[in-house]
């Protein structure tokens, strides 16, 4: 098994630590444990492309048709109207 050190940590998150464990009825080490075991399963589940995660975003403002993809195409310059 792999070792992992944090440095620097503050106090009060040691001390939140600390009491989440005890609810769990686990050591200050298994609920670390298992917060990072959440946190990587949750960040794999992102997916989707950027376009759509900004259309969910903005959806309940009336963002209602499909952002373009972009990726590929050429870059234009900016018109200042010259």
């Amino acid at each position: 098994m792999a070792q992992v050190i944090v440095r620097n940590l503050e106090e009060d998150i040691k001390l939140a630590l600390k009491q989440r464990a005890s609810l769990h009825g686990w050591s200050m080490e298994e609920e670390v444990r298992c917060i990072l075991r959440r946190a990587v399963n949750e960040e794999s589940t992102v997916t989707s492309q950027l376009g759509s995660r900004i259309a969910a975003r903005f959806a309940d403002i009336g963002l209602a048709e499909p952002l373009p993809e972009l990726r590929g195409q050429p870059i234009e310059p900016m018109s200042f109207g010259t």
